[in-house]
């Protein structure tokens, strides 16, 4: 793999993050993250549409009118949003029936609008691919470590495996009280918070 394919890839995991530099893509983040198995899915699912939307917009840039690139750009995405969303309701319709209205809002996700625009529409094949693939990890890795904490701290499991004996923290005087914050939105902004303050100072990066 050449340093620019090994640059593209990485670059979104922390640098140039979606979701903890770029701040795109904070609904979902703060929607789907009550379970790490949803936001598992959220992020595959969003990667098959970055990844191929980006790839089919490459493939076509030359070919599409300037007036209509937006629409165009809509229209690749939302067909594939349709498709992923299919694909779930066959193989994971549980999971599928709570994600439903979210993956069907990929279709207006700045994060797969913006890369579409700025990066595909500039780029080939094969490095508007790679591009899809990185943003997508950096979206889904904060998707996965902010549910991790919310499903830990919220239900005392992971993956719907007690990891925290419910014999333990549901007694009386026990040394752990099942923290319901986690469970609603405010805890996932306070997770959040705190992921972008850690990782803008890791970075040295500063608001201009």
């Amino acid at each position: 793999m050449d340093k620019i394919t090994k640059s593209i890839l990485s670059d979104p995991l922390i640098d140039n993050n979606p979701i903890t530099k770029q701040v795109l893509g904070v609904c979902s983040a703060l929607a789907v993250t009550v379970k790490v198995e949803n936001a598992i899915v959220m992020s595959l699912a969003l990667m098959f549409v970055l990844a191929s939307s980006n790839s089919i917009i490459a493939a076509l840039r030359k070919m599409i009118p300037s007036k209509v690139r937006i629409i165009v750009q809509l229209t690749v995405i939302a067909s594939l949003v349709v498709l992923i969303d299919e694909i779930l309701q066959a193989y994971v319709y549980d999971i599928s029936k709570q994600l439903t209205v979210f993956v069907a809002l990929i279709i207006t996700n700045c994060i797969v609008m913006g890369r579409a625009e700025a990066f595909a529409m500039q780029n080939n094949i094969k490095e508007s691919f790679f591009d899809g693939i990185g943003n997508a990890a950096g979206y889904g890795a904060i998707l996965i470590i902010v549910s991790a904490f919310r499903e830990l701290f919220g239900n005392g499991s992971l993956l719907d495996y007690q990891i925290i004996p419910k014999s333990i923290y549901l007694e009386s005087g026990g040394w752990y009280v099942n923290n319901g914050l986690m469970l609603f939105p405010p805890g996932a902004f306070i997770i959040l918070g705190l992921i972008i303050w850690i990782q803008r100072i890791y970075t040295g990066y500063k608001e201009n």
